[in-house]
């Protein structure tokens, strides 16, 4: 059966569909049938990214990896039929989640193999796993924490194995603050008492958002005639391949 990652985050801006993108076009990049599902059915960010590279393609002329783009069912489980059509074909599937709580994002969780959780490296994001005390104090988990905590209930019952939770620290500072100090020893503390482990995502770069219209990566500039790549780019390529490498995914070696 095809491997199942979530990306999911009850916060918009957290640069879920960015992850989704990369990582989904990264493992199409290194030979692997990839399929993709953009369970936002208002904004649609992920879904438009895929439609912005097809276009870009078709316009262009170029021949760029592509994830296999489904679309929803119909009726009370829209996700189930898209999930089996998907999975006769794929080796991974990635599911992008809504920046809130909703049936479709539950159906989601309880489905992953691999959970990403992108967070803006702040205590307002840090809110969406647990509340915290204004001295600093892990008070109790989340919603959402509490809905993880659901998801893997229901797949332990069901014999489908554990959920590898990662929680990303996105837009993470240059500079050793004294407030990413906290944020780090606050999630250090919390991975150990609900199960997920933390790993650096992606800083704060202006190539993410030049990228979206087009549909790119930062894997394609070379293939679209970019020859020399920014210090900006290859440091971004190196957090994607850090990734990539963290996830643990199962026969993946990372090779770009």
């Amino acid at each position: 059966m095809a491997h199942i990652i979530v990306v999911g985050n009850e916060k918009g801006g957290s640069g879920k569909s960015t992850t989704s993108m990369h990582v989904a076009t990264a493992l199409a990049r290194m030979g692997h049938a990839v399929g993709a599902l953009d369970l936002d059915v208002r904004q649609r960010s992920f879904g438009r990214y895929l439609e912005n590279r097809a276009a870009f393609q078709a316009r262009e002329g170029f021949d760029l990896p592509m994830p296999v783009m489904a679309q929803l069912g119909e009726g009370p489980d829209p996700l189930t039929p898209a999930l089996e059509l998907l999975e006769r074909q794929c080796d991974f599937i990635l599911l992008d989640c809504p920046g809130s709580h909703t049936r479709l994002s539950q159906m989601a969780h309880a489905v992953a193999d691999t959970l990403i959780t992108p967070l803006n490296d702040s205590f307002i994001d840090f809110d969406l796993l647990a509340r915290i005390s204004p001295d600093g104090d892990i008070l109790g988990p989340s919603i959402y924490a509490e809905m993880v905590w659901n998801a893997r209930q229901m797949r332990a019952q069901a014999g489908a194995g554990a959920i590898d939770w990662l929680v990303l620290r996105n837009r993470l500072g240059t500079q050793q603050m004294h407030n990413k100090r906290k944020v780090g020893g606050a999630l250090a503390s919390l991975s150990k008492r609900i199960g997920f482990r933390v790993a650096p995502g992606f800083s704060e770069r202006v190539i993410f958002r030049e990228l979206f219209p087009r549909g790119l990566t930062l894997l394609d500039m070379k293939d679209v005639g970019v020859e020399t790549l920014s210090m900006s780019h290859i440091a971004a390529r190196q957090e994607l391949r850090d990734l990539i490498g963290e996830l643990r995914l199962p026969e993946v070696a990372v090779s770009f």
